[in-house]
């Protein structure tokens, strides 16, 4: 059984940084793909950032602006979000992919082991 719990959400101004995190536990691999998403009002679950064994991928909307690490020894993934805007305010959620395959990092439905989420608000 494999949880993820995410953590580090909250409210900032625009133009701050927050550093969100995901801890995996239970049954972890290095080789795993995993991937930040979000959820905005209103909106469908959009694609953020992936990392699996070579270059990350960014979503062009936080390309220059987030960066995602992860530390295998801690079986965690972390998501730097700099330069924050009202826009980027949803729940943001971590995924691992089990099986990664190449171009499907933006694909959600790749993903099958999910966190349930925590909330980033920013005010302008």
């Amino acid at each position: 059984q494999v949880q993820l719990a995410e953590s580090g959400g909250g409210l900032v101004q625009a133009g701050e940084s927050l550093r969100v995190s995901c801890a995996v536990s239970g049954r972890t691999s290095s080789t795993w793909r995993m991937g930040w998403f979000r959820r905005a009002p209103g909106k469908e679950r959009e694609f953020v950032a992936a990392i699996s064994w070579g270059d990350p991928y960014y979503a062009d909307s936080v390309k220059d602006r987030f960066i995602i690490s992860r530390d295998n020894a801690k079986n965690t993934v972390y998501l730097q979000m700099n330069g924050l805007k009202p826009e980027d305010t949803a729940v943001y959620y971590c995924g691992a992919d089990f099986l990664p395959q190449l171009h499907r990092h933006s694909d959600s439905g790749a993903y099958k082991a999910w966190g349930q989420g925590t909330q980033v608000t920013v005010s302008s």
